[in-house]
């Protein structure tokens, strides 16, 4: 019998119960969810970065996404209001698209 320990999206159980199996699983409180969500995304991440593929690596992007609004959630937000800020930031800062490497900065 497999054990994982780990959090998992909210349809897993219903997709081991449709396979006929049975589980065990228990709801998290706020701040064990708060750290397994921080370990996903960094599961998530070592995922994205061993990508083989284009195809791969986008299904890793969406999980990752899938967790950080997961995230904003625990920080009282919204994936709508995170992305406002995001495009706010992306507004006075930029954003990466123009592939700009900083190599250093001389003071005056």
């Amino acid at each position: 019998m497999p054990t994982y320990n780990k959090l998992v999206r909210d349809g897993i159980p219903s997709i081991i119960a449709a396979d006929g199996k049975t589980f065990r699983s228990r709801i998290l409180d706020e701040q064990e969810y708060i750290k397994e969500l921080r370990i996903k995304l960094r599961e998530e991440t070592e995922e994205y970065l061993s990508a083989e593929n284009k195809e791969q690596a986008l299904e890793e992007l969406a999980d990752m996404l899938e967790v950080i609004h997961a995230l904003s959630e625990t920080h009282g937000s919204t994936p709508v209001d995170l992305e406002q800020l995001r495009v706010k930031k992306a507004n006075k800062r930029g954003g990466f698209s123009d592939r700009v490497f900083l190599i250093d900065v001389v003071e005056a």
